[in-house]
């Protein structure tokens, strides 16, 4: 799948990492939309495909893994975990609730893109 007809959905609840990631991936060619609650993000889940999904692990409404929980549904939907707490309990905890990666903040860009690049083509050859 080409990046500019890869839908991707950033949930987080910091506008300044929204913003970035939105300009980081827009500038790779991907059409971005951004959820700051887990709610929102459920709700344009529900709306619409999104190819891949990079999730924060806290919101104020709920925590990361429920928004998973929730889209659990869609397996063909990339999950990505995104989160400022680097432990092996929370990248266990984020595998358990269907998370098919795990970053951990700071991202640099070029980790953003190669995460998703990489998800994206070992998605492509499972699906072949």
């Amino acid at each position: 799948m080409s990046p500019g007809k890869t839908r991707i959905l950033v949930v987080d609840d910091d506008v300044t990492i929204l913003r970035g990631f939105k300009g980081i991936l827009e500038r790779e060619g991907y059409k971005v939309e951004t959820a700051e609650t887990g709610k929102s993000a459920l709700e344009k889940f529900k709306k619409g495909k999104f190819e891949v999904c990079l999730v924060d692990f806290r919101f104020p409404d709920m925590d990361g893994t429920e928004v998973l929980l929730k889209m659990a549904d869609d397996p063909e939907t990339i999950k990505i975990i995104v989160t400022g707490f680097s432990s092996e309990e929370v990248g266990k905890k984020a595998a358990d609730f269907g998370a098919d990666d795990f970053l951990v903040k700071p991202v640099q860009p070029a980790e953003l893109i190669a995460a998703v690049r990489e998800r994206i083509i070992l998605k492509n050859e499972a699906g072949n």
